[in-house]
């Protein structure tokens, strides 16, 4: 099965930006940006999607989430 990754950390540590910072411009919980980050999330929260890239200034969504690709099985 593929997985959705979040880039949010990867995102924060090339601007060189803290979860705390992200959390207060995008105008989200401290522990809703560090569990994207760590991946700690069954759902998507579509507004906070839409703070983040707002925040970020993003130009697509494609920016902040990716669809893994296949991992080959070894004994396939």
């Amino acid at each position: 099965m593929r997985k959705i990754h979040i880039k949010l950390a990867d995102i924060l540590k090339e601007r060189g930006m803290t979860q705390a910072q992200i959390a207060n411009l995008a105008d989200i919980r401290p522990n809703a940006i560090s569990n994207l980050c760590r991946g700690y999330v069954d759902r998507l929260s579509i507004e906070h999607l839409e703070k983040l890239c707002e925040a970020l200034q993003l130009a697509s969504i494609n920016d902040l989430i990716e669809l893994e690709p296949n991992k080959k099985d070894d004994g396939q």
